[in-house]
């Protein structure tokens, strides 16, 4: 058992040795015999400046002359504030750090001119703040900056205006300029988590683009999957259920998908995959055929460097090794991590925190702390040390069980990493075994159940008060339980939620505890359908969630339930109802809790031991997690597994394994392509235009081989109401379904004067749009056809452009009187014009009309052209 308060002392015998060693180094600085004076330079900056009433400054003080160590800083300084109404404002007891300047904030509230002045009292330099090249004893004299005015106006000034989420498809690297992007950019970091480990739900940040429809963006087989064929008959390949499940070991993290097919494969090998663009990454097999334990995003924040480290762990026992996963190399190890439960803070920082229930002794390991020399006057402990920095290399070795050899002691490093040192009470209800969740600085909590009794109990976690029992409490259950011999499960537990959940198997009821006072909170809830009986929920067999201040169940009776956390109301209920019969033991499908983000539920259908054939059109559902409304379903489109691994997300994009086919697709929000064109693209003024265009899915799945050849001018892009029977026979080679809509576009027309005009048309199901306008006046025009996108795309649009040519002006065509008379003038000249008799005249007549029809005729056909 390690004692930390010895371990401590130890700390301070070196940190003695240390101050020893420093101080003879001291010798060869010369010493004041009698007492130097140095004068000082005191600064002070301020920004912003302008400032607006009531907006924060930033305010920089010190002196010029740095120290010597990280830990030392000049002392007392002060800034003094003269107020527009003649007040002042002080603040004192300044400490710099060792570059002798530090930063101060004030927000002022009246509007007119600030006098502000740091002012450096007299000091002297002493061993804990020595600076280099001056002798200790030095008076390090007064001074005060120049006075800095600070000008307060109205109108408040403007900040970084900051960016909007995606919206046009999006692909890493994310511009670490986009912050806001970091709401749409999460991880999946774990295998899973309660019991059942692969199988857990969870509740995940990160996501708030979650697919709002069916959309795929691309897809990969894992292995043979699908309808075998020929003589085989109706019969599939193996999907893994029960008890050979595929792809339960997989992760996402900085948008990349790690997988591999099944954890008993040989060789193992791991496949890297952009959960964006489905692009393989790499492929290998980690040291001798190992598995992937977790993975990490450790932020680190030192004096030197600040920055996020992404890792992913091999774990052999005790000896734990760091990978990069864009690359899949080896990049450091910790050997010897001491035993205990892992558990990581919200910086990433991995700890393993070990209860000793024989002797009631604890303690709290730190690998940060080991690999990292804090404490010590060094510039190693400002960069992260397996990073590559300035001050250590990579690829290293570190040893949580180092000793020094003339001692046989641990080393300093390790005896640092051990950061806290407790006690705790034993004769807690259950020991260890009752241990249901451990929050980072909060609590270990426990809970035992009985037919007779349910024990809750925590001890704190807190930082300065480890060990410390909280709450012991015990609530007589019912006697009903003992009575009817009853089965008791523990269902969940969420330490952020304030609540942990158990339920009497054979009635179906649902009990609440609080684990902020492990006082009861209500129960029974209202039975649920029997056919949720059947599963273990504490083998991860029936999924249950906690989440944002409701309770969410659901199983083999296909009806999801969602509670209220605080008084076990039912809110709503969605019954998975099977409109074919294909599912055989109830009307609904069987479904799982997979996740919740972004305010949505998503559920998968999947089966212990499925019946071969599989039953046709399982349904994936996406909730709405407050009303239960149907955002999404899809029949037939994504089947889940019970022995392999679920759905994860990441980056807002879905990684579902399907049983159907054993294909890996990822779902989301994907890219389109609009274009337009303008057949005739000059007209006569008068004349109308025909607007064409198209627009088509582009996301990466659409230049598959099988998509290409079925698709040759491009996959079309349709309504979301149409979406998933669309992705059933773009990607599953379905029928193509009936009445499919389009998507809507959005055409602008700009004039030669820039006037607009607009209109609003949608696409058919080849993605094919059309528009006729009749423009007014001449000149070229541009047209500008706007998608703007949709719960299932991205927008994109095009611009083309026409013109229109002034009408040819009309012919002049003579009357017939004109005509006649012209006709007449040319006959030949006769002694006396003969008398005509009247048959004549009509003839001549009847062939003058007939000149005059044919003139306009052509003059007509002329204009059309």
């Amino acid at each position: 058992m390690m004692k930390i308060s010895r371990n401590r002392s130890k700390i301070s015998v070196i940190s003695m040795i240390l101050l020893i060693t420093i101080s003879a180094t001291l010798v060869v600085v010369p010493s004041a015999t009698a007492q130097e004076t140095m004068m000082t330079y005191c600064f002070l900056g301020v920004v912003p400046n302008p400032v607006g009433v009531n907006q924060e400054i930033l305010m920089h003080v010190g002196i010029f002359q740095q120290l010597a160590s990280v830990k030392m800083g000049w002392e007392d300084l002060s800034i003094t504030i003269e107020r527009p109404d003649g007040k002042t404002d002080t603040i004192s007891n300044i400490r710099t750090d060792s570059t002798g300047g530090t930063g101060k904030t004030y927000t002022p509230t009246i509007v007119g001119i600030y006098k502000l002045q740091a002012h450096f009292p007299q000091q002297e330099v002493t061993e804990t703040s020595q600076a280099p090249g001056i002798p200790i004893g030095t008076i390090m004299l007064a001074s005060k900056s120049a006075v800095v005015e600070l000008k307060v106006q109205e109108e408040p000034i403007s900040y970084y205006p900051g960016h909007s989420l995606p919206t046009q498809y999006w692909t890493r690297p994310i511009d670490a300029q986009l912050r806001e992007w970091s709401r749409v950019s999460g991880s999946w970091l774990e295998p899973g988590v309660g019991f059942g480990t692969w199988r857990g739900p969870r509740w995940v940040t990160g996501n708030e683009e979650a697919p709002e429809s069916a959309h795929i963006l691309w897809t990969k087989p894992l292995t043979w999957g699908g309808l075998a064929g020929g003589n085989t008959g109706d019969w599939a390949y193996s999907h893994g259920d029960a008890y050979e499940g595929k792809w339960t070991n997989r992760f996402i993290i900085n948008g990349i998908l790690l997988y591999c097919h099944r954890t008993n494969d040989r060789p193992l090998e791991y496949t890297a995959v952009n959960l964006r663009t489905g692009e393989e990454l790499w492929k290998k097999v980690l040291l001798d055929n190992r598995t992937i334990a977790f993975c990490q995003k450790l932020v680190w924040s030192g004096y030197n460097h600040h920055a996020v480290y992404p890792y992913f762990w091999v774990t052999i026992g005790s000896d734990w090794y760091a990978f990069d996963p864009y690359t899949g190399e080896w990049e450091f190890t910790v050997a010897n991590v001491p035993s205990g439960t892992r558990i990581m803070d919200d910086q990433g920082w991995i700890y393993r925190l070990n209860l000793d229930w024989e002797t009631g002794e604890g303690y709290l390991w730190s690998m940060v702390h080991l690999i990292e020399p804090f404490g010590e006057d060094s510039p190693h402990a400002g960069s992260w040390l397996p990073g590559g920095s300035f001050y250590g290399g990579r690829y290293q070795t570190y040893d949580a069980a180092a000793v020094t050899e003339t001692t046989g002691e641990l080393t300093p490093d390790v005896q640092r990493s051990f950061v806290a040192n407790f006690t705790f009470p034993t004769d807690l209800p259950g020991g260890g075994g009752a241990v249901r969740d451990t929050g980072w600085n909060d609590k270990i909590f426990g809970l035992r159940y009985s037919t007779t009794e349910v024990n809750t109990w925590a001890i704190s976690l807190v930082e300065g008060h480890e060990g410390e029992l909280l709450y012991n409490e015990t609530w007589n259950a019912p006697a009903a339980w003992d009575a009817g011999n009853m089965q008791i499960e523990f269902n969940d537990v969420d330490l952020g939620e304030g609540a942990a959940i158990i339920w009497t198997k054979d009635t179906l009821e649902y009990y609440a505890f609080s684990t902020d006072n492990g006082k009861f909170m209500w129960g029974p809830a209202e039975p649920e359908y029997y056919m949720n009986y059947y599963g273990w929920t504490e083998f991860g067999e029936r999924p249950v969630l906690i989440a944002d201040g409701k309770f969410y169940s659901t199983g083999a009776g296909g009806i999801i339930y969602c509670y209220n956390l605080t008084n076990g109301d039912v809110l709503w209920t969605y019954a998975t109802d099977d409109p074919y019969q294909e599912y055989l033991f109830a009307n609904q499908w069987w479904e799982w809790i997979l996740f919740i983000t972004d305010g949505k539920v998503y559920l998968n259908h999947l089966e212990h031991s499925a019946i071969e054939p599989m039953p046709r059109g399982a349904p994936f559902l996406c909730l709405n997690a407050t009303t239960g409304d149907v955002v999404w379903r899809a029949d037939g489109l994504f089947r889940g597994t019970l022995w392999g691994g679920h759905a994860i997300i990441g980056d807002s994009v879905i990684a579902h394994l399907d049983t159907y086919d054993l294909r890996i697709y990822g779902i989301g929000k994907g890219p389109s392509q609009t274009t337009v064109w303008i057949q005739d693209d000059v007209v006569n003024q008068g004349n109308s235009i025909m607007i064409k265009g198209r627009v088509t899915d582009v996301s990466p799945g659409t230049t598959d081989t099988n998509r290409k050849l079925r698709f040759p001018d491009g996959v079309p892009a349709v309504s979301d109401e149409n979406m998933s029977e669309w992705m059933l026979y773009v990607y599953k080679q379905f029928e193509r379904p009936d009445d499919v809509k389009g998507v809507e576009v959005f055409l602008k027309i700009q004039d030669p004067n820039g006037d607009w005009y607009s209109a609003t048309v949608t696409a058919d199901s080849n993605g094919v749009f059309s528009h006729m306008w009749a423009p007014a006046i001449v000149g070229e025009y541009h047209v500008t056809a706007v998608f703007e996108g949709s719960k299932s795309y991205y927008a994109s649009q095009a611009t083309t452009t026409f013109g229109v040519d002034k009408a040819p002006a009309a012919a002049d065509v003579p009357s017939a009187e004109e005509i006649a008379d012209t006709t007449v003038n040319r006959l030949p000249a006769y002694p006396e014009i003969p008398a005509y008799l009247t048959i004549d005249l009509i003839i001549l007549i009847i062939a003058v009309i007939g000149v005059i029809i044919g003139i306009i005729v052509y003059m007509a056909l002329r204009k059309q052209k």
